[in-house]
């Protein structure tokens, strides 16, 4: 596991961070849940972590997003990373949907806050979450059953799931692709396209790439081993590289963007 020295994250944001989060709430938290069987029931014993994800630490979490403190921390973490709101970022998502899909699959789905959005914005809609972690799903499961929403968690990759093709409507991606090598964005982005009907849509929300082209300090504050290649790629390029038509990049705030594009009809997979 590479582990990041001295960074900026260690030195001062770490701290601030350790002030805004309540740590007694997340102790609460993490005492309500059995994480070893929830986790041993959604796990899939037949996936093999790949290296670009296992070897890496995220967020200054040495283990990674495979671990109960990434899990318990990320909400608390990301409600005050992304500005000026965590949920009116998150909203674009909801707002760039074309007509009333009746599957949906997030895919990176982390603890599931994009997921949530989705099925009660399409309460009817069948609505799965796929990610990489059991850790991060047993967060999500925990959260749904809060809401009494009901969606499917599935722990998988995003770049080879076993859903067959043409199964969704819509798929989509929230605060994934930075922290993902562009090889592994692009092959999510073909799986996507796999995965969605004729007509069908995806949708993807990340970090701004051009602002980020000038913000290569994030990745010593963040440890974000991927940001910089992201930044330095086009998600437009990607989506028409996948194949997807009507492609489309546009601003969610100052600090992200929001991208789109639809399978066609008359060209599919």
């Amino acid at each position: 596991m590479a582990t990041g020295q001295d960074t900026l994250w260690e030195k001062f944001l770490q701290p601030i961070f350790g002030f805004l989060i309540d740590r007694e709430a997340l102790k609460e938290l993490s005492e309500k849940i059995d994480w070893d069987t929830q986790s041993d029931r959604l796990k899939n014993p037949s996936l093999i972590y790949p290296e670009y994800y296992s070897s890496q630490n995220f967020h200054g979490i040495e283990g990674g997003y495979l671990t109960t403190g990434a899990a318990v921390t990320y909400d608390s973490v990301t409600k005050h990373a992304l500005p000026p709101n965590e949920n009116w970022n998150r909203e674009a998502v909801i707002k760039a949907i074309a007509g009333s899909p009746q599957k949906i699959l997030d895919l990176g789905c982390g603890t599931g806050s994009t997921t949530m959005m989705l099925k009660q914005a399409f309460p009817p809609a069948e609505v799965i979450g796929l990610d990489l972690s059991p850790q991060m799903l047993v967060m999500s499961q925990y959260k749904a059953r809060q809401a009494e929403l009901d969606i499917q968690w599935v722990h998988g990759i995003a770049e080879a799931t076993e859903f067959a093709a043409g199964e969704f409507d819509l798929v989509t991606a929230s605060l994934l692709f930075h922290e993902t090598p562009p090889s592994i964005s692009q092959g999510i982005l073909q799986e996507a396209y796999r995965l969605l009907k004729p007509g069908g849509q995806v949708i993807i929300l990340d970090g701004h790439q051009k602002v980020l082209r000038h913000t290569t300090w994030l990745t010593d504050i963040f440890e974000e081993p991927y940001i910089n290649e992201y930044a330095a790629g086009s998600v437009d390029a990607w989506l028409g590289k996948a194949g997807f038509s009507q492609v489309l990049t546009e601003d969610v705030w100052w600090t992200n963007q929001l991208s789109t594009g639809v399978k066609s009809s008359s060209n599919c997979l």
